[in-house]
């Protein structure tokens, strides 16, 4: 993340039914995947062999948080300095810039999300970096980020978990009553106005990148999206809010220890509910407060393993959460980015909510542990296998992300009590690297994938059937 709070989240759900397996038929084939892991990205001594890792790993996009308090002069001083916001010489970029430039090389696509934690001068009263944000001010930070990274930018989000006290506040003011929505409404027209005024009229901008659920200290994403809009319960627009002038709408559909079906309460958005999401975006673009209906963009997910004894799941699990998750997303038509946070597991691990009163929380969605030991996730995120069995039959679902146009992979199975693997099929992928078929369900019967590249053989964890 971009962030260093960890999502509230319990595992109070079983895995639902395979029933709810969403068709492949329906997809759309084209979502791309943002990767983010920034404590390897900006560290200048870990930023080339992190970079070689991605590009082996399939790796063609990135997201960027850039958190305005922590490149603006005088970012913890209750006094604004004698600058003009709208230079970006008075900003110090740090490693953004080398950053941007080694995945421009690599023609990678970039994800710049502008956010908070803000200057404290920048803050009502001061006080701290999240109150408040003044819009004006704002909007001069992002004509200056436009002028700097300009065309290196593909696309642009407004502000990092706005529905969570880490980057805005107030959440609530009174009785319960949401205040950020209304906040983070003035801060995504006053960002889309920098940008143009930036010389970026045409950027693509994001708004949302809401966090997943409600949980009395953050905003649920949906009463977030209604309330940003000007929208009631029943979507009913009200007349003096002008549609927002945004391109997509961001999430971060972290689910549970339960597994990518849970089921969460209405007004929240895990993985295996992105249709109350489609349907919300829907209704409210029939309100008219989008000039056009929105496309989903998946911008942070992870599946979190142990060591987290909170909300981690195994590792094998971890690796099966991931690529189901992946795939309930790639068969989702509305849904035009899917994401990975973390290369390497955060060292630090803490109660979740430790953010609230000061901590810091650490993320174990890596593909590898802290320590640097591959998971099998590792493996997985490569070469993606998903098994949905129903009835006699398993459909198979694949991806080999380094593909470079349309490869084969061998398919192969392991009967319960059985050390051997057989190859039960080759598969042809699409010209993108995606493939699916059929293979016959057995009780305790797992599936792996392997694929040759250059005289190399990656060969992707062990999965069960769902």
């Amino acid at each position: 993340m971009s962030r260093t709070v960890a999502v509230v989240l319990t595992a109070c759900a079983l895995l639902a039914a395979a029933a709810g397996y969403p068709a492949a038929a329906s997809a759309s084939h084209g979502q791309v995947t943002f990767y983010e892991a920034p404590r390897d990205l900006l560290d200048p001594a870990h930023r080339d062999g992190a970079l070689a890792q991605l590009d082996s790993l399939g790796v063609r996009a990135l997201r960027v948080v850039i958190y305005w308090g922590s490149v603006a002069p005088g970012g913890d001083s209750r006094t604004r300095p004698n600058f003009d916001g709208t230079d970006p010489k008075a900003y110090n970029w740090g490693q953004y810039d080398p950053l941007l430039a080694a995945a421009k090389k690599r023609g990678w696509q970039i994800l710049m999300t502008v956010s908070g934690p803000v200057p404290r001068w920048a803050t009502a009263g001061g006080r701290d970096h999240q109150t408040r944000p003044d819009p004006q001010q704002f909007q001069q930070f992002t004509t200056a980020a436009a002028r700097h990274f300009g065309s290196q930018v593909d696309v642009w989000s407004i502000w990092n978990e706005p529905n969570h006290p880490y980057f805005l506040l107030p959440q609530y003011v009174g009785h319960h009553q949401p205040a950020s929505p209304r906040i983070y409404r003035g801060l995504v027209q006053a960002g889309v106005a920098g940008l143009h005024a930036g010389g970026l009229p045409n950027a693509k901008v994001l708004m949302g990148e809401t966090a997943p659920v409600g949980t009395g200290h953050d905003v649920a994403p949906l009463v977030f999206l209604r309330d940003t809009l000007c929208l009631d319960s029943h979507y009913h627009r009200a007349s003096s809010c002008s549609p927002l002038p945004v391109d997509g709408y961001a999430h971060h559909a972290y689910t549970t220890t339960a597994g990518p079906f849970y089921k969460p309460p209405k007004d929240d958005v895990t993985i295996g509910v992105l249709s109350r999401l489609v349907g919300a975006l829907d209704r409210a673009w029939h309100a008219g407060a989008f000039p056009h209906r929105e496309d989903i963009y998946l911008t942070e997910f992870g599946i979190q393993s142990k060591p987290n004894p909170f909300l981690g799941v195994s590792l094998s699990k971890q690796a099966e959460y991931q690529e189901i998750s992946e795939h309930i997303a790639w068969a989702n038509p509305r849904v035009a980015a899917f994401s990975q946070y973390l290369l390497r597991d955060d060292t630090s691990i803490s109660k979740p909510g430790s953010s609230l009163h000061g901590g810091t929380v650490g993320f174990q969605s890596g593909l590898e542990l802290a320590n640097g030991k591959q998971k099998p996730a590792y493996a997985g995120f490569r070469t993606p296998l998903v098994a949905h069995h129903r009835g006699s039959s398993v459909t198979l679902w694949g991806f080999v992300r380094p593909a470079h146009g349309s490869t084969t992979v061998d398919v192969q199975a392991n009967d319960k009590g059985s050390k051997t693997w057989t190859k039960v099929l080759t598969a042809h992928t699409d010209s993108s690297g995606y493939w699916s078929s059929h293979s016959a369900f057995r009780i305790g019967r797992r599936w792996r994938v392997q694929w040759s590249t250059g005289g190399k053989v990656d060969t992707g964890p062990p999965i069960r059937p769902y």
